[in-house]
């Protein structure tokens, strides 16, 4: 049986994963009948948002390992843990966290490094060629795992594809329910609420995205 990774940093899309994105992936690919374990790097979260006002609570902080287990429903293991050979494919949806934890890219901007556990964790798929799904945000990472000439999208953010390109890769520009395919290194993008206004809009470039990585994994559809 099929079985893919999905990679989560938080709970929250201000300070962790983005829930529709997440739960929109989980019913993605139980569609297909695929199998999937959800990660998150054990770590504290770079801040917490209240959500409701939008400001950061100083005087709290949370592990991101913990939180992802809030969309997990507790079935999540730490990015050290994973056994490579047990996945098929990888997928890692958006919520500013993609950007805090997984990456330092929200306050780095195109000087941003991969956080370690997760640099290593996304290379062990891209080393074995597996399929990998990036929406929203996460995308921003591609050019930091891939390098030169990776190609995939965040939507149409002038400044982000900007970014993006100095950082090495090659931004293609999209709306809201497309997907980008770089066939080479087996990766799909899609901008989800980097563009949606709704969780409809966010709801089709996630369902394309996810029957595209199935594809690369053998699975009819």
């Amino acid at each position: 049986m099929t079985k893919v990774a999905i990679l989560l940093s938080g709970c929250g899309v201000f300070d962790g994963s983005e829930i529709h994105e997440s739960v929109l992936t989980f019913l993605e690919l139980e569609r297909w009948g695929i199998e999937h374990q959800c990660f998150a790097p054990d770590m504290a979260q770079l801040h917490v948002i209240n959500h409701i006002t939008g400001e950061v609570e100083q005087s709290v902080t949370r592990n991101a390992l913990v939180e992802s287990a809030r969309i997990a429903r507790g079935n999540v293991l730490a990015c050290d843990t994973l056994d490579i050979d047990a996945f098929d494919a990888l997928v890692i949806p958006g919520g500013f966290g993609a950007a805090k934890n997984l990456c330092d890219f929200a306050i780095n901007n195109q000087d941003c490094e991969v956080t370690l556990q997760v640099e290593v964790f996304i290379k062990a798929f891209a080393n074995k060629k597996k399929p990998i799904g990036f929406i929203c945000i996460s995308p921003v990472m591609i050019p930091k795992i891939f390098g030169e000439g990776a190609v995939g999208t965040i939507g149409n953010d002038i400044e982000t594809a900007e970014a993006f390109n100095r950082m090495g890769g090659l931004h293609q520009n999209t709306e809201v329910g497309d997907i980008i395919i770089d066939a080479e290194r087996h990766i799909v993008s899609t901008p989800a609420y980097m563009l949606a206004e709704n969780i409809t809009q966010a709801h089709k470039g996630i369902s394309a995205l996810i029957k595209e990585v199935a594809k690369m994994c053998g699975v009819k559809v």
